[in-house]
């Protein structure tokens, strides 16, 4: 028998619900820590940032008027589907950040967590984001969460799958929807668990992945006035540019603090607006 020759996969952007190329046609080399070659994937163009916010707005809505209930199943679900990818996911991370595969399962493991403790927060934001406020007179007053709309997340470039679950879940869980660039130089990880969600239950357009150029990608991800909300934790260098230029549209930013000063509460505190709510009381 005559050998065959390997089938090699290109990594395409999660975009819409759909595994997509880049409109420009470009790809990029993806290496190992160790420098060996281990992938292509799709380079991500200016358009396709725009069609993934098209998308997400798109989606968005569907998103956050399914019930907190139904959105915790739809992320639970993603950690299910993410937990039969387990073995695909510990080689990838291993390659990528150079780990022992001991240490690379260890780092699935607490990724996978992660997006179960999200799912959890779905049904339980709104009574910590949120309350009933005393008034005088014959009223109840309540402040409701709702989320901002679009987060567009520049995720960390050396944890790329922790870093980027952490990234994403936070604002999946409240009601938003996501337009996310990988970690350039380590995206494979990410692609890997953002093509679960093409097949579960999440509606498409909700969280897009893209791979490509940080230093490309990331200023149109901040500048778009279609996006409400902007995460520069994978940022390095240009996260004080990357927060400036949000700032022309009103974004609400998220940066990183030192590990003892912030919170996974913070990052579902980020995304949400208050919306105050009056109602007469029933007689």
């Amino acid at each position: 028998m005559s050998e065959r020759l390997d089938v090699l996969k290109t990594y395409k952007l999660v975009l819409n619900g759909a595994f997509a190329r880049s409109e420009s046609g470009r790809s990029y080399e993806v290496t190992a820590a160790d420098g060996s070659f281990l992938a292509n994937a799709a380079q991500a163009s200016r358009k396709d940032v725009r069609d993934a916010v098209v998308a997400a707005r798109a989606a968005q809505i569907t998103w956050w008027r399914a019930t907190a209930y139904n959105r915790g199943q739809v992320m639970y679900r993603w950690a299910e589907m993410a937990e039969g990818r387990r073995s695909e996911l510990v080689a990838h991370v291993k390659w990528a950040e150079g780990l022992t595969t001991r240490a690379a399962q260890r780092s699935v493991a607490r990724a996978i967590d992660r997006i179960v403790w999200y799912a959890g927060w779905t049904d339980k934001a709104s009574q910590v984001l949120g309350g009933a406020n005393p008034v005088a007179g014959p009223y109840f007053n309540f402040s409701v969460p709702v989320p901002s709309g679009i987060v567009g997340v520049v995720a960390p470039q050396e944890s790329s799958l922790e870093g980027f679950v952490e990234a994403v879940a936070a604002p999946l869980c409240v009601g938003n929807a996501v337009v996310a660039l990988a970690s350039e130089r380590r995206p494979t990880p990410a692609l890997v668990l953002a093509e679960v969600t093409v097949t579960s239950d999440f509606p498409g357009g909700v969280l897009n992945v893209l791979s490509g150029r940080t230093g490309e990608l990331a200023a149109h991800l901040a500048t778009h006035e279609d996006v409400d909300g902007l995460d520069v934790s994978g940022g390095g260098e240009w996260s004080d540019e990357l927060a400036l230029r949000g700032a022309g549209s009103i974004k609400r930013v998220y940066r990183p603090r030192a590990h003892d000063a912030d919170t996974p509460l913070r990052r579902l505190r980020t995304f949400v607006e208050t919306t105050t709510v009056w109602h007469t009381m029933g007689q």
